[in-house]
């Protein structure tokens, strides 16, 4: 699935993701292949994503999400 993590002046990652745990506003959520549509609100925290080549973790102020057709847009402050 492709995750795009964006904020208004940068794309801070943009790419190919096996999964995704994001910092939900009830508590973190992880996103796989195949996911049901979702919309979310996101607050202070990190969200960690698996690649081919590894793990890595961007860390957010707080934001959106959005999860559709295998597409995780991530809107942060």
């Amino acid at each position: 699935m492709t995750l795009k993590i964006i904020s208004s002046t940068e794309v801070l990652f943009q790419g190919e993701v096996d999964a995704v745990t994001l910092p939900g506003q009830k508590g973190s959520f992880t996103v796989l292949n195949n996911h049901a549509s979702i919309v979310s609100t996101l607050t202070e925290g990190n969200i960690a994503y698996h690649t081919a080549e590894g793990s890595s973790s961007v860390h957010i102020d707080g934001g959106i999400v959005d999860v559709d057709n295998n597409v995780v847009s991530v809107c942060v402050k």
